[in-house]
């Protein structure tokens, strides 16, 4: 026990030697020349402002990055501006049609892995999902469905030729 806490002590006075040379060079290199003056500069060279009260640690982040949210949010707005453009949407309402689409693209999806698993076979393409949208969706809804999808498969199919 007393071997690991030497072994600790050793390593972080290795490291705060480490952090003070480090610290030495950086105003080394921070010192300006002004009419043979040496002038320490405060803060980052060419920034202006307010300069911190310590130094930061390059390895411990001040700030954890959030986790970024996918919501359907932006196309659904797109697809609403381009039905009615006079309107707009709550952000309740928003979060219900985000909840919507999240479950007819969950139920699509099962509905083309089960596909899948009747016929055998293990790639899912464009051919699964138009047969799911036929089977899940009614009549005439089914039918746009279908060629929205069709038209958006050739778009970008023909990206690549």
């Amino acid at each position: 026990l007393l071997a690991k806490y030497i072994i600790g002590l050793s390593t972080l006075a290795s490291l705060l030697a480490h952090r003070q040379v480090a610290m030495e060079e950086g105003q080394k290199e921070s010192m300006k020349k002004e009419k043979g003056k040496a002038v320490p500069m405060i803060g980052k060279a060419g920034k202006s402002g307010k300069a911190s009260k310590r130094p930061k640690a390059p390895h411990f982040p001040l700030r954890r990055k959030t986790k970024k949210v996918e919501t359907y949010a932006i196309y659904i707005y797109r697809v609403l501006k381009q039905i009615h453009p006079e309107c707009g949407i709550s952000k309740r309402g928003m979060n219900i049609m985000n909840s919507f689409m999240n479950d007819i693209f969950d139920r699509m999806a099962t509905e083309a892995t089960r596909l899948l698993l009747t016929m055998k076979r293990r790639t899912l393409t464009s051919r699964e999902i138009e047969t799911a949208v036929r089977l899940m969706l009614p009549g005439e809804l089914s039918k746009h469905a279908v060629s929205e999808g069709t038209k958006a498969v050739t778009k970008y199919t023909k990206q690549f030729m």
